[in-house]
């Protein structure tokens, strides 16, 4: 019988972490004034509870795919040590509890942005993660709807500044996963899941895929400023370390291998936190 560390494990807490600092972020950024540090801590309740009731979901569909790879055959589904009806109601209860705390607390726009996150994570990214290796590309769409959550609690609308934020997270993390992918290939391999570096085993397509995206996240990283939302700093700062993000992504087209794989994802965390950081401090 599973403990209360086993349910902690369902949520996929690290996971989830970028999604509750996105959150925290897309609600500073939107915030005119002071930040409203009431309001901030229920919308990051809520986002909490939805994002751990996915994680929890997510791992009860896959509990047969987790099995068959080294990195997850230990979490609690595959090993025995919780059930698939313990994991489908913990993870049915918080997820619409995430929504319905958002929709009674905060706004109904953000309760409305947590449901979409937690349908388009559970019915369009997982299942399509058995079918094709487009799945990376949807599931970069639940994945970047929190700063756009935050945004909409702040605001309660979502207007360019809060798009301007999901793109800029779309994009982030497609050479993230990218990168992530190419690491994990065989254990995605066996499986069965057709990731990018699955279909490509000789990698041409992941890197030249990431390199494309970290292109594109150069700009998407100059849109806050010239909407009027961060400052010079945080622009110059943003070609900087972007520079650095495309570099790194080249490096992966060229090698192609496990070595420039993990330097693209260990920087593109450094390149997220530092970026946001810079966002919150350089706000205009």
């Amino acid at each position: 019988m599973g403990g209360w560390k086993d349910f902690v494990t369902l949520t996929k807490p690290r996971l989830n972490l970028v999604a509750w600092l996105t959150t925290a972020a897309g609600f500073q950024l939107a915030s005119q004034g002071p930040v409203d540090l009431g309001r901030l801590g229920l919308t990051l309740i809520g986002a909490a509870l939805v994002a751990g009731g996915c994680g929890a979901l997510n791992q009860w569909l896959e509990v047969d795919q987790d099995r068959l790879m080294k990195r997850t055959h230990q979490r609690p589904l595959p090993a025995g040590r919780l059930t698939g009806g313990q994991a489908f109601l913990f993870g049915t209860a918080l997820s619409a509890a995430g929504v319905l705390f958002l929709l009674r607390f905060v706004n109904p726009l953000s309760a409305l942005l947590g449901f979409a996150t937690a349908v388009t994570y559970l019915f369009l990214y997982t299942p399509l993660k058995r079918l094709t290796p487009i799945c990376t590309l949807l599931g970069a769409i639940p994945g970047a709807l929190p700063p756009a959550m935050g945004w909409a609690a702040a605001r309660g609308t979502l207007d360019a500044g809060g798009w301007a934020l999901f793109a800029f997270l779309f994009l982030w993390q497609m050479p993230h996963f990218l990168a992530i992918g190419w690491i994990f290939k065989d254990d995605y391999a066996a499986a069965g899941f057709p990731m990018t570096s699955v279909v490509d085993p000789d990698g041409t397509k992941t890197g030249r895929e990431a390199v494309g995206y970290s292109a594109l996240l150069i700009p998407a990283s100059l849109a806050p400023t010239w909407l009027g939302i961060t400052g010079q700093v945080a622009s110059g700062l943003a070609v900087v370390l972007g520079s650095v993000f495309l570099y790194l992504a080249l490096q992966l087209m060229k090698k192609r291998d496990l070595a420039s794989a993990k330097a693209l994802f260990r920087y593109s965390i450094v390149y997220l936190l530092v970026l946001l950081g810079a966002f919150a401090l350089n706000k205009v």
